[in-house]
């Protein structure tokens, strides 16, 4: 018989979900809050955790990340069961490195289903396990990263995928850094608001780029918020293990080194265009800086929100659209709506 701990401070739904376990053949733990809970989880060591968000003492977040640095209790599969249905907070959750998510008001199946998928998952990764106990290993896979290719083809293989539709934010300023990505689809701007609540764009990602791995050095808070620009794809490698697997293979942090200053050289540049360029070119250029991001096929249409050009350009809006306008009569753009669609690629490489 599995066992199962659920850690919910509603004392009506806790009873009525351990009834609901307990008809279904399984051996329920369960706690009031996240405090007693990772008591609990350390001392009977369950099958898997079911654990509510919002609790007093401890709340679900924290206790998924005490647990998960515990050795004892580290591989539990870890679902969290919560109201909180807004995307960020689902997010958050699955980036903490929990299994499941499941809103409530939720069905016998609903739980029953995510129970047995999770075990299952668990009971197969520990029979691989024990298969490869039972043969030498030559060499680990992150033992044989020495190029900024192998780092990639390491995400590849092993990331944690993450979907987002365009506009869906990845993540916001000063939430908590969990993972650090590669771009397997589409493209990303990182953000900030000023003091007058206007959007300043830092950076932009295209596919096959890393980001976010300036942070993993040091634990602090995300310093800007990252927005997906079209549909995109996100390959996640946690910090812990990408800290332990940079331990491992000196030669690809020199790799990463000289990928920061390349960075930090395009930082450089822009500043540069946005003090002493003129308004036409800092517009042309800064379309053109889309254009690399999200244009996967030279002829496909690049369809450019005015708002995200301004803030990159860093001009004001009604300067922007003035350029635009002479881009128009020039036949380089076409309006669309609120977003621009560039037509004459390699006339507004000529802007001066």
């Amino acid at each position: 018989m599995k066992t199962v701990l659920l850690i919910e401070d509603d004392t009506v739904l806790r009873e009525n979900t351990a009834e609901l376990l307990e008809l279904s053949r399984y051996k329920v733990l369960t706690a009031a809050n996240g405090k007693i809970g990772v008591e609990m989880a350390k001392k009977h060591v369950p099958n898997i955790i079911v654990c509510d968000i919002m609790m007093p003492e401890l709340d679900g977040y924290d206790t998924l990340q005490i647990l998960s640095k515990d050795k004892k209790t580290k591989h539990i599969p870890f679902v969290f069961l919560s109201a909180k249905t807004e995307r960020q907070d689902v997010r958050k959750g699955m980036n903490l490195g929990a299994d499941d998510y499941i809103t409530k008001p939720f069905t016998e199946d609903d739980i029953i289903s995510a129970i047995e998928s999770r075990l299952a998952k668990a009971a197969i990764l520990e029979e691989l396990s024990d298969t490869n106990k039972n043969h030498p290993v030559i060499e680990q896979p992150q033992d044989q990263i020495k190029t900024l290719n192998d780092l990639k083809n390491f995400f590849d293989d092993y990331g944690t995928e993450f979907n987002y539709k365009k506009d869906d934010i990845i993540y916001y300023e000063r939430d908590h850094c969990n993972y650090i990505y590669l771009i397997s689809k589409g493209a990303v701007k990182c953000h900030r608001m000023d003091e007058q609540g206007k959007e300043l764009v830092t950076a932009l990602y295209k596919e096959d780029d890393l980001f976010d791995y300036a942070s993993f050095t040091s634990n602090i808070p995300h310093q800007e918020t990252a927005t997906a620009i079209a549909e995109t794809t996100l390959l996640g490698v946690s910090i812990l293990e990408f800290t332990e697997l940079l331990n491992k293979n000196h030669k690809v942090v020199l790799e990463l080194i000289e990928l920061l200053a390349d960075n930090l050289s395009d930082v450089k540049e822009q500043l540069l265009q946005i003090a002493y360029g003129t308004v036409n070119k800092k517009t042309a250029a800064t379309i053109l800086k889309f254009a690399e991001k999200i244009n996967r096929r030279p002829d496909d249409p690049i369809k450019i929100s005015r708002n995200d050009l301004a803030s990159v350009a860093g001009i004001a809006t009604e300067t922007l659209i003035r350029a635009l306008t002479e881009f128009k009569k020039l036949g380089i753009i076409k309006a669309e709506g609120r977003n621009i669609k560039v037509v004459d690629l390699e006339r507004l490489k000529t802007i001066t």
